[in-house]
């Protein structure tokens, strides 16, 4: 983690206005973004496209590649299932709230808002999800907000671990585009003791809902492919300790995806050095039908950290 400085006491920065001035920012400028997020996004795509090599592929990967290449615009996906949020969501239910923070609706989460100001250090990463409305026929969920929020580089969530109860970097709020998408600047999450690398998010059926933490419509979980967690973590040392938990691990053996994972698994593009894209459609039902699945070893719904911690 490095610390960035402060500013200066004189100037007004658009996250120390408040939250009313996020909210009526944001719902003014979505249809702008909407034209340039698009336009970001194919450019990015096919620059990651032409800078990509040659690379094997495990089972994860390659299973992953090939729901991808099946799902197109026009066809629907399965409901993501309803997963636990851990006891480290940040969003008010279990301690801290994060929602309530000026600065939180925001593409690139690499930062801390508010009073803190430190910054997560990982591999770039690029978080892409596509939103899909299953009780409008599978039509793209724009006007959807997505929080999301996962581990840093050494595995602890931000509010809650150790040496980083004063961040709340790696956690932000993004409303879906027209086409259903939403996208975040962060890092690629690390493999702590007892669970498969993953990313925590929220589905809430409007902006003003997910700042207020309230009735989220789905919360569930991404699974990372295994050969994109290898190279990352082969990649930067800062990951070392990914390396030992990734190999005493699997996605049968762990607590939230050993029941399945094909709606859960996320397909990675891109290279450590230039920056990795990872990416996945989510179908979201609506919210009675959301119900969450046994778990599938012991430890409850999340895995069983070192040391007696809680799931997460």
């Amino acid at each position: 983690m490095t610390n960035s400085p402060r500013h200066h006491a004189d100037e007004v920065h658009e996250h120390d206005r408040g939250l009313s001035h996020d909210l009526k920012s944001m719902l003014s400028r979505r249809r702008a973004l909407f034209v340039f997020g698009a336009a970001g996004a194919t450019a990015l795509a096919a620059c990651s496209t032409a800078g990509s090599t040659a690379s094997s592929s495990s089972s994860s990967t390659e299973a992953a590649a090939t729901t991808a290449e099946a799902v197109s615009d026009d066809t629907c996906v399965a409901a993501a299932p309803q997963e636990t949020a851990g006891p480290y969501p940040g969003d008010g239910s279990n301690g801290p709230n994060v929602l309530v923070e000026s600065g939180i609706v925001r593409q690139d989460i690499r930062s801390s808002v508010g009073a803190y100001s430190g910054t997560a250090e990982g591999v770039a990463t690029t978080i892409e999800l596509n939103l899909q409305d299953l009780t409008k026929d599978c039509a793209a969920g724009e006007g959807m907000a997505v929080y999301l929020w996962h581990c840093d580089r050494d595995g602890e969530y931000s509010l809650y671990g150790q040496g980083v109860t004063e961040q709340n970097y790696l956690r932000g709020v993004q409303v879906a585009d027209s086409a259903g998408r939403v996208s975040f600047t962060s890092i690629f999450p690390a493999c702590y003791s007892g669970r498969w690398p993953h990313i925590h998010f929220e589905v809430f059926d409007s902006l003003e809902s997910a700042v207020a933490g309230e009735d989220a419509r789905l919360t569930s979980q991404i699974a990372v492919p295994q050969d994109a967690c290898s190279t990352v973590f082969a990649y930067d040392s800062g990951y070392a300790n990914s390396v030992g938990n990734l190999s005493k691990v699997s996605l049968d053996s762990d607590n939230v995806f050993g029941d399945g994972w094909d709606a859960e698994l996320a397909t990675v593009s891109g290279e450590p050095a230039t920056g990795m894209t990872i990416s996945i459609t989510i179908g979201v039902a609506e919210k009675s039908a959301n119900t969450q699945s046994a778990p599938s070893g012991p430890g409850g719904g999340g895995g069983q950290p070192p040391n007696g911690a809680p799931v997460r």
